[in-house]
């Protein structure tokens, strides 16, 4: 199994930044597609920026600019900085991940897994 784990979330002002870590662990045979999302009360979970084994990128139009993915991926990690941040950025952040794991010495499975969130709240 793969499990996540995010850090860094907390409060800031607006105009502020934080930068959020997730790493894998578990049985990892490989990671694909890295993701952030995030969701605010009230509202569906929304992808905020996602990036590829490779290293290409996606934003969602509304953190295009002032967000910056990236990932490590000798350490199965994966980064997202926030910069020049809103109170509409506020919300539970989630890491995701695309991964092939396996159960115990069972055979290799693909899945996607999420972490348990790390709330951002944005505020004066």
């Amino acid at each position: 199994q793969v499990q996540l784990v995010e850090s860094g979330g907390g409060l800031v002002q607006p105009g502020g930044s934080l930068r959020l870590s997730c790493a894998a662990s578990g049985n990892i045979f490989s990671i694909n597609a890295m993701g952030w999302y995030r969701q605010a009360p009230g509202k569906q979970r929304e992808l905020v920026a996602s990036i590829a084994s490779g290293g290409s990128t996606n934003y969602a139009e509304s953190v295009k600019g002032r967000f910056t993915i990236s990932r490590d991926n000798a350490k199965n990690t994966v980064y997202l900085q926030m910069n020049s941040l809103k109170p509409e950025d506020t919300a539970v952040y989630y890491c995701n991940a695309d991964a092939s794991t396996r159960q115990y010495d069972g055979p290799w499975y693909r899945g996607n897994y999420w972490g348990q969130g790390t709330q951002v709240t944005v505020s004066s």
